[in-house]
Order: structure tokens, then sequence, then C-alpha cells
């Protein structure tokens, strides 16, 4: 409560919300709603594709929601994401500035550059504002060779370092994303680390040979998954690539369950190698349905393309530590990813974009050289302690409390 004994407005701004299958989409659902038994809060979003007739004003579960006008184009070009971006960020900040004063400003960097809007609408108001890095831009964009020009690079580069340096606190998902925030001007004794998480009571390990196995003829079959975005951080062709090398498994299934930038192609290319009979591509799942989909699975790989070290942390493998499955990482070892999964034992890590050594991976797996079993087990005891939706919201409540305070 403020000192007048009315609730605290928090006003959040980020492109992507409730109904949205993105993931800072479901963070932030998860976070605000959090949030929201508290204060008042208001999300400030876009327009999302699929679901342009949604209402522009909305209340979801107590939280207020605002969806300014945007374009809504489909998000696998660059030049067609960019428009989404800067329609919604000029709308944005036209709300934000026209509302009734907030007490709190907190964004999620989707789009990259929404931190510069939460300062000004924090300066505007003279409140405090915390940006949750969830990737870190422009460099995400430049090691996947997505974004080259020099001068554009530079502006966007002096954009993030803008709000890095201004915002009152930034949340990194890992410590090596903290290091890469600090060397890129974020003082140190703003910073904070807290990882994002899971509901392990959604979440939890179903049998192997279950109703969704089932259904996709997965039944008494070794299966491989990839469970989440198909874009461009993921390095998928490293697994569809994988699929050449065992082709004489007759038991081993690929599966790749999800949707993005890049999917259309990863089809192409199992379809082009000949691995189209063992590598299956399924949609998203619904999130009701993914401790089934999840548990499907005797094994998950979890890749990150070269370069991505601290840039971008997968959250898609809290859900399947959650399911008690374990990983087969494909990312550098510096990655926070790698370092979690070595460190706690949950899986096996080894060099991104090395599709010949993942297959004599998945091989091993599959003929009992790793105890998966255990590995499993291993997961899921981390993530209810470490990584629980409970646990992350009572650390966001406390930063929230601390910067309310001050």
């Amino acid at each position: 409560m403020s000192p007048d004994g009315r609730r605290q407005r928090i006003l959040v701004l980020n492109q992507y919300y409730w109904p949205g299958v993105e993931a800072t989409a479901h963070l932030l659902t998860e976070l605000c709603e959090a949030l929201a038994e508290d204060y008042e809060v208001e999300v400030v979003t876009g327009v999302l594709h699929g679901h342009e007739d949604a209402p522009r004003e909305d209340e979801h579960n107590g939280v207020r929601i605002v969806r300014v006008s945007s374009t809504s184009y489909e998000r696998s070009e660059l030049a067609r994401r960019a428009a989404n971006y800067f329609s919604y960020l000029g709308a944005a900040l036209t709300h934000a500035l026209r509302s009734a004063a907030p007490d709190l400003v907190l964004c999620m960097t989707d789009p990259p550059i929404v931190g510069d809007v939460g300062v000004a609408v924090g300066r505007r108001f003279g409140v405090p504002v915390l940006v949750i890095s969830q990737d870190v831009f422009p460099e995400i964009a430049t090691e996947l060779d997505r974004l080259r020009n020099p001068a554009v690079v530079g502006v966007l580069g002096g954009l993030v370092g803008a709000y890095l340096r201004r915002a009152d606190r930034i949340v990194a998902i890992g410590e090596t994303m903290r290091e890469r925030l600090e060397a890129k001007g974020a003082p140190p004794d703003r910073l904070r680390v807290i990882p994002n998480w899971v509901d392990t009571r959604a979440i939890t390990p179903q049998p192997r040979d279950n109703e969704w196995a089932g259904k996709h003829d997965l039944v008494s079959r070794f299966v491989v998954m990839h469970s989440g975005n198909v874009g461009h951080a993921q390095d998928l062709d490293s697994l569809v690539r994988a699929a050449t090398f065992l082709r004489d498994r007759d038991d081993l299934r690929i599966v790749i369950a999800g949707f993005g930038a890049r999917h259309a192609e990863m089809v192409t290319l199992a379809d082009t190698l000949e691995v189209d009979d063992m590598v299956r591509f399924l949609p998203y799942q619904k999130r009701e349905r993914l401790p089934l989909s999840l548990s499907s699975a005797d094994v998950h790989v979890v890749g990150l393309a070269k370069g991505l070290a601290g840039y971008v942390v997968p959250s898609r493998l809290y859900g399947i530590l959650s399911a008690g499955r374990p990983v087969i990482v494909a990312a550098e070892d510096e990655s926070e990813t790698a370092r979690l999964v070595q460190g706690i034992g949950c899986g096996v890590v080894i060099p991104p974009g090395r599709p010949e050594l993942l297959a004599r991976t998945i091989r091993a797996a599959a003929d009992g050289e790793y105890d998966l079993v255990e590995m499993g087990r291993r997961g899921r005891d981390y993530v209810e302690e470490e990584a629980d939706r409970v646990v992350a919201m009572e650390r966001y409540r406390a930063l929230v409390r601390e910067l309310l305070a001050a």
C-alpha cells in the first residue's frame, strides 16, 4: 500500500502477453498475475498475430490489459518483426505518458529496446524502473548473422546501453548474462540474478508411454525431443542432421514440437536429407498437454547456437526438468544451461554445431550408457528447490518491495 492507503500501481511494458505462446508472454503473465495479488497491475502490450480481434482493453486474472495499436505480422522475416516492434514502441510510449502515474515501471525485453520507453516513462513520473533482461541485444542478432548493418547495430547498441545505465534495477536470468550486461554498462550494484521458472505442480513427471505418446505413435520407441521455439538460436540444424547418422535405428524417433522462424526450413532440410521418416514435426502443445508431451521423450535436446552463451538462456530447460526428463545440451561450456546441467548432473553437455557428436550421444543414450532415470530425478529435485514458480515469485516480490520503498 502507498502512504495514502491506496494499492500501488505497476505499469508493465512488453509486446507479448497472454494469450501469446511466446516464452516471454507466458513468463510475464505468471509474474503479473502473482504481483496483482498485492498491487494494481496494468500491462501495455501489442496486438498478437492470430489474435487481432482480441479486445483492446481486457482483464485477466486480476491484471488489466491494454493492447495498443501495432502491426501483428508473422515474425519469421526480420523486416516484419521490426515493424511490429516499432509500431508497438511508439503506441506504448504514447499510452503510458497519457496514463495515470504509476508507482513502478516494469519492462521485459521484448522488443529489446522497450527498456528505453520504460526509462522515459519512469523519468516523466519520477518513479523507479525495473527491466527484466531475457536476452542481450544486439549481440544475439549479430551472432546469429541476422543483423549486419554496422550503423544499425551501433544505434541499437547505444539504445540498449542507455537503459542499462539508467534503469534502477536490471534482472539477468543467469550469471553469465549478468556478466554480459555488466560489460555493456549496467552498474553492478543495480544488477540482480533471478532465473526463469516453471510451475512444478502444473508440469509433473508422467509415464513414458502415455496417452499423448500413443496418439503420436511414440510408444515403445526411443524418443528424442525438442519442444519449443523453432528459431535461429536453437541450432536445430544439428539435430536434424544428426538423424543421418542414425538411419540404422528403426526404433528411434526425433520429435520437434513447436514453431518459429525456421520451421519451414527445418522441414525442408529433413526432407532433403531423407530423414523425414525419423524426424517428426508437431505443433506447439497447449500448456495443459505439456506434462504428457514432455514425458513422452526419453531424452530432450536443448541446443544453443555457437556464440550465444550469456546472450540468451533457453527457458524451456525448466519444463523438461520439471517433467523428470534428462537433457542433452548442445552449447558452449560457459553457457548458463551447460553450467546448470553439469552442476546438477541431469544430462550430458556437448559442443554446439556437431551433428555427428550429437548422434553419437543419442546412440549412447539409447543403448543404455547413461542412467537417464537418475538424471531425470536430479533435474526434478533441482527445479522443485531452485526454479519453482513460487520461489521465483517471492524473489520478484522482494525486489518490487525494495524498489517501492526506496
